[in-house]
């Protein structure tokens, strides 16, 4: 017979020692026989089973949605990252560009039906184009003028700044202050247990693509050996032939065109607005300080440690507390680890 607490309820240990030995009570205090009633051990492992499974694709859930937010973070990083690791450009109007791409996409697919997947290479190819055209009316004329590479960063900031409030004012006039949205695969997708908007898992997916692609095309290619030669020494680089004169203004358009490309993808998930581009700068900032500035890899590392980051901090603290999470974050690696989490 099984030991019983003060409560009338069997102690575990004792009970999985009577079980042992054949002789379990039923509910009615009789033995039953061994063919008529269920094991209650069988019982508790199945429930158990069933609530670890529970639990574990809770966190699978959980998980996921971090990385799916910390892809399109990664993808905004990047291009910031490629801006300020060659050129020493940061960028603060890089958002903005994000915002632009997003308009675009909206404004294609709403007024002319234009599928948002096509709208991927327009907008990286729109916003790339704008990026070579702002780099040689504003920011070749700052190299020129500059005395020092420290003046030079002091007035691309103050430039950066200028162009951030110029682009949203130009949104505001042309499209207005209202939320803007569409539909695009919104249709759950079945993971297990989990469930996903199927946009934010093409999302994620493209997303990682595109930065898997930019990471290779500078590790594999000549033109990526010129581009990170000039990131580790732009002195050397020039001495061996290296055109910067051509060399920059493209990659500062790629830069801006990734960020277009990320606007694209986010409007197939999120509303957008004209002020939408100013926190995913910042959280660009946060994720280059996680990789470390002029790291690529890092870049994508840090945007999705990012992501999960968020999605742990609000599940188990509140919601509202996403930017104390992301600034906290960007304190302590700044104070503890200043090169960056993945420097080398």
């Amino acid at each position: 017979m099984a030991a019983e607490s003060g409560d009338g309820q069997a102690q575990p240990g004792q009970a999985r020692l009577e079980i042992k030995k054949g002789f379990p009570r039923s509910a009615f205090g009789s033995s039953p026989s061994r063919g008529r009633h269920q094991r209650p051990g069988k019982a508790v492992s199945a429930v158990s089973l069933v609530q670890t499974l529970m639990t574990l694709f809770s966190w699978f859930e959980l998980i996921a949605s971090g990385l799916i937010t910390g892809g399109i973070y990664a993808l905004v990083a990047l291009g910031l990252n490629l801006q300020y690791g060659l050129m020493r450009i940061l960028n603060i109007a890089h958002g903005e560009f994000l915002m632009l791409g997003a308009y675009l996409t909206w404004m294609a697919h709403a007024v002319w039906g234009i599928s948002p997947l096509l709208m991927v290479p327009v907008s990286f190819l729109v916003l790339m184009a704008l990026g070579v055209l702002i780099h040689k009316l504003c920011f070749r004329r700052l190299t020129a003028t500059s005395p020092n590479l420290d003046i030079f960063e002091a007035r691309g900031l103050m430039v950066a700044f200028g162009l951030m409030f110029l682009v949203q004012n130009f949104a505001s006039f042309m499209w207005g202050g209202d939320l803007r949205g569409y539909d695009y695969l919104t249709e759950p997708v079945k993971i297990g247990e989990a469930q996903f908007a199927g946009n934010k898992l093409l999302v994620f997916g493209l997303a990682l693509l595109f930065s898997g692609a930019l990471i290779a095309l500078l590790r594999f290619t000549l033109l990526g050996k010129g581009v990170r030669a000039l990131m580790q020494s732009p002195t050397g680089a020039q001495l061996v032939g290296i055109d910067t004169q051509r060399l920059h203004p493209l990659m500062f358009g790629i830069g801006l065109g990734l960020s277009g490309m990320a606007g694209c993808l986010l409007s197939m998930a999120y509303t957008i607005t004209p002020s939408m581009g100013e926190p995913y700068t910042v959280t660009a900032l946060i994720v280059i300080t996680l990789g470390g500035f002029g790291s690529m890899s890092g870049a994508l590392a840090g945007g999705l440690l990012l992501g999960v980051i968020e999605a742990l901090g609000m599940h188990f603290t509140n919601p509202s507390l996403k930017a104390l999470l992301s600034y906290s974050v960007f304190i302590a690696v700044l104070l503890l680890r200043p090169r960056g989490l993945f420097a080398k």
